[in-house]
């Protein structure tokens, strides 16, 4: 299985065709397309590539999902014996991408999403007896 140690948004993700991240939100569109090229690490089945800190040439395709908020983070603040009481929410922009393709060093295709897994699973029916 392949994956690659991406580095967005001041986080690092470890990331494999065909998954699915919530990130901190990204100035584009939805259904557009967009590149990773801050790699840290690149492990294909046979060998495992580190950079030192970025691997030159490798980058990670994503496309964006949907723009969405995060849960809200209560903010609670509390002076004792004042009566005096803050309370104040937050909602973090985060962006939801779905990894399309890992390139390697020197723009080497390592992986992309199967076909076969876009393709929803028949339901199974039920044999009368």
């Amino acid at each position: 299985m392949t994956f690659a140690v991406i580095n967005t948004g001041g986080k690092q993700y470890k990331v494999s065709a065909n998954d699915k991240l919530r990130i901190e939100k990204l100035p584009s569109e939805e259904g557009k397309s967009i590149e990773f090229d801050q790699v840290l690490l690149i492990n294909n089945d046979k060998n495992m590539e580190l950079g030192s800190p970025l691997i030159n040439g490798a980058k990670v395709e994503a496309k964006i999902i949907k723009q969405t908020k995060n849960k809200t983070v209560l903010i609670f603040k509390k002076r004792r014996r004042h009566n005096s009481r803050r309370k104040n929410g937050h909602r973090q922009k985060m962006s939801v991408v779905q990894i399309t393709k890992i390139f390697g060093k020197g723009g080497k295709l390592l992986s992309e999403i199967d076909k076969v897994a876009n393709k929803k699973l028949k339901t199974a029916t039920k044999k009368s007896t």
